[in-house]
């Protein structure tokens, strides 16, 4: 008994450090933070290049 515990033990930690230092999911890393509108760089120029055709439409 005392043996089965222990190897349920080992298996426990070996599976949490894999969790925690193992290597990483590609799911989860090539997810892209989200961007603030004022952030985003097509945005912007998208918003300048409108802001030019009202200028020139005027």
């Amino acid at each position: 008994m005392i043996y089965a515990l222990a190897a349920i033990g080992a298996l426990t930690i070996a599976v949490l450090l894999w969790r925690a230092f193992g290597p990483e999911q590609v799911g989860v890393s090539a997810r892209r933070a989200p961007v603030a509108p004022d952030d985003d760089p097509d945005f912007l120029r998208k918003l300048s290049e409108e802001q030019r055709r009202k200028d020139e439409e005027s």
